[in-house]
């Protein structure tokens, strides 16, 4: 085991982003995420049931709700499997947070504050471009200009970062490589560069967790892997799957070619034999089924 927590796993995700007295690391991966946009003063963690996951979620899906000092919302959740509807389910949950804002009686007047969903992906998401970054908002299909900004989508594809520690330019790329690469490293890059980095090393150092912290991470490891290991075992069988249905499917292709080849073999043979009895080429080709123009190319 590594000298840091795997924030890939339930505990070690919520231990750094997800506790009140560690928000500013929330809040500065955020400001470092929205850099030119919009700048977080603080942030306000919601309960996350309000947004009804399911406990189907749990194991590979771990989430954090919460508001920002503008009173925008903010959906943060790391997901370590594709899964069926992937998009329409992000929908889903960012619509919820919408419509949870609105209010009792005849004075509301659809007053809403933003949503924000950011979803780091541990994955390849199929439908997705294969980059890093990819942002949804809703703007005019012909002009691109913006239409609202009260729901925007920020989908992170973890595998497609690959840059070396001297290759990251921005604080946003700096905390995607500690994340994705946290729980192989010896010691906490960039620390020299932004105090925060040497906070984070403080609260991700295994040897810095309670007993009772450690039992839970543990635990969470054990859930992790046992997804992995799940997740590899459907892959292997739907490859093998594919690959018995292929060979299946050659098997019956080489079948049809080599009946087909066989029967213009027999056609030739038989229009050879007709054409050398002297049989006129109208009854060979109502013998044989052939065209005319076929037959003339047969010997």
């Amino acid at each position: 085991m590594g000298r840091f927590i795997n924030p890939f796993t339930d505990v070690g995700f919520k231990r750094i982003f997800g506790q009140e007295i560690h928000k500013d690391l929330l809040i500065d991966f955020l400001n470092s995420l929205f850099a030119g946009e919009k700048h977080i003063e603080d942030i306000t963690f919601l309960d996350k049931e309000m947004l009804g996951l399911t406990v189907e979620d749990r194991n590979s899906i771990y989430d954090i709700y919460c508001t920002g000092s503008d009173g925008e919302h903010f959906i943060v959740e790391m997901q370590n499997r594709g899964h069926d509807n992937f998009r329409s389910r992000a929908l889903f949950y960012l619509s919820q947070a919408i419509v949870r804002q609105g209010e009792k009686g005849a004075d509301w007047k659809f007053a809403l504050d933003a949503v924000y969903g950011v979803f780091f992906m541990n994955f390849y998401e199929s439908e997705m471009a294969a980059k890093l970054r990819t942002d949804v908002v809703l703007a005019d299909r012909d002009t691109h200009t913006l239409f609202m900004d009260k729901m925007r989508f920020v989908f992170l594809q973890l595998p497609c970062f690959d840059k070396s520690e001297e290759e990251c330019e921005s604080d946003f790329e700096r905390w995607i490589y500690v994340l994705k690469n946290m729980d192989k490293l010896q010691r906490m890059p960039f620390k020299l560069r932004k105090a925060v980095f040497q906070r984070l090393e403080d609260i991700v150092d295994i040897a810095s967790l309670s007993k009772a912290d450690r039992i839970k991470y543990d635990e969470s490891i054990k859930v992790y892997r046992d997804n992995l290991v799940t997740e590899s075992y459907a892959q292997r069988k739907g490859w093998e799957k594919g690959l018995v249905e292929g060979r299946a499917e050659g098997r019956a292709e080489g079948r049809a070619e080599g009946r087909a080849e066989g029967r213009e073999i027999r056609n030739a043979e038989i229009v050879s034999a007709m054409k050398a009895k002297g049989l006129p080429l109208d009854l060979i080709a109502e013998v044989t089924g052939l065209s005319s123009e076929e037959i003339n190319k047969i010997p």
